[in-house]
């Protein structure tokens, strides 16, 4: 069954347009829903994703099959794998969102002005989000259902490795919200792998997208922020780093660098750069160098590093601007606090930065210093995702200055509106 209309004489574009005026369609029937349809609505796709967990599993394997065929990297398999336990956290993850507060209709402000006038911003939907995603099946369920909570519709366009998994959650979320009475083309997939289907999202569909969200790689997103003519929610890259400062508890921060680097080495979230206070490096570096080592990390520090670890691989200037998604750790030696601060200046993608120390003063300065979507204290860095916010399920971290910045939840896919009430005022 095909996600999207197709005739034999439809061209990719009349395809693409379509789904664009239906789901303009859609956005506009949920906006006019109640939170508790939305709701009921979420719940009845994550009861039909459970449902459908064995023909996710089954279009999962020949995903997975054809990835290993082309080679894809270890990392990047692990994001396109699903398990029974992955499928159960990604209906999980639906049902925390319908646990969400619903933003939409929500007043943020309000106030009266000297006319009489009653004034009040309010929460309201984005329309139509086009999302753009690779090899992470469980974004298909994310997005629909924050788009779901914010009342938006949602178009889907899947990596060509994770099409077969995408789009059985699809199917199974489309069924779901025809069982709850909501439409279904509030949430479309593409269906197919021409490149150029992506192209024509860019462009808005002829006005019917409003927003864009990447979530992929640098090349992905790199090309939607080059080519987009609607306006783009998205991060580059997740370069992650990590200072430990001269007032670090060493064996907290060996258990916090372990963590941020080793437990999923391919999510945007993942240590990529540690930086460690001169003062502690040479009690500090090998003890951290063992356990990661042991795990599997490959170290690569500059030759203050390296002459307390000569084994060590010599890194490159290239290596502060690889953001690796594998087992592979740059480490460089830094003089103090403000030295850590301008490596992260020069090479940080604005993305998630971590200080490790016991003091609160340099702790407070890093956090106001840093400029990133997250800054972290004493926490991996393997935390910076919306779930962990509290937030149900995340469509990304934005490193932008408008909009949103930081995990994209439900409340960052609204805009806002103001809402005037008067009693005949007319302006002299």
């Amino acid at each position: 069954m095909s996600l999207i209309s197709r005739t034999a004489e439809a061209s990719l574009a009349d395809i693409m347009m379509d789904m664009g005026r239906r789901g303009r369609a859609a956005s506009a029937r949920l906006a006019g829903l109640s939170a508790d349809q939305r709701t009921k609505g979420l719940v009845a796709v994550a009861d039909a994703i459970d449902v459908s967990a064995a023909p996710i599993l089954e279009a999962n394997a020949r995903d997975m099959a054809g990835g290993r065929s082309k080679g894809l990297s270890d990392a990047m398999l692990d994001r396109l794998a699903l398990t029974p336990e992955r499928v159960q956290s990604i209906s999980k993850a639906v049902r925390d969102v319908a646990a969400l507060p619903d933003p939409v209709g929500r007043e943020i402000a309000r106030w009266t002005v000297p006319s009489g006038l009653d004034i009040s911003r309010v929460r309201t939907p984005l329309g139509v989000i086009g999302i753009i995603y690779e090899a992470r099946p469980n974004v298909t369920a994310d997005a629909a259902a924050l788009c779901l909570r914010s009342g938006n519709a949602a178009i889907l366009r899947a990596g060509s490795e994770s099409l077969q998994s995408s789009f059985a959650i699809a199917t199974a979320i489309r069924s779901g919200l025809e069982g709850a009475g909501l439409p279904a083309d509030a949430v479309q997939l593409v269906d197919t792998t021409d490149r150029d289907a992506v192209g024509f999202m860019l462009a808005g569909l002829e006005g019917n997208v409003d927003v864009i969200v990447p979530r992929g790689g640098k090349g992905l997103v790199a090309r939607v922020q080059k080519d987009a003519r609607v306006p783009v929610i998205g991060h580059l890259e997740g370069l992650c780093h990590a200072y430990v400062d001269v007032d670090a508890d060493l064996e907290k921060a060996v258990n916090i660098v372990v963590n941020a680097k080793m437990r999923r080495t391919g999510i945007c979230g993942a240590l990529e750069t540690l930086l460690i206070n001169r003062s502690i490096a040479a009690t500090f570096l090998p003890a951290v160098a063992a356990p990661l080592r042991d795990l599997g990390c490959e170290l690569r520090g500059d030759d203050a590093a390296r002459k307390i670890l000569p084994d060590m691989v010599a890194a490159t200037d290239q290596d502060w601007r690889t953001e690796y998604l594998a087992p592979i750790l740059s480490v460089r030696i830094v003089d103090d606090m403000d030295h850590a601060l301008k490596h992260i200046t020069t090479y940080g993608t604005s993305h998630t930065e971590l200080v490790i120390t016991e003091n609160t003063t340099t702790a407070e300065r890093f956090l106001t210093s840093v400029d990133a979507g997250i800054v972290l204290h004493n926490a991996s860095t393997q935390f910076a995702d919306g779930a962990q916010f509290g937030m149900g399920a995340e469509i990304g971290i934005a490193t932008g200055r408008i909009h949103a910045r930081g995990p994209v939840g439900a409340e960052q896919l609204t805009i806002f509106k103001y809402v005037v009430r008067g009693t005949g005022q007319t302006r002299p």
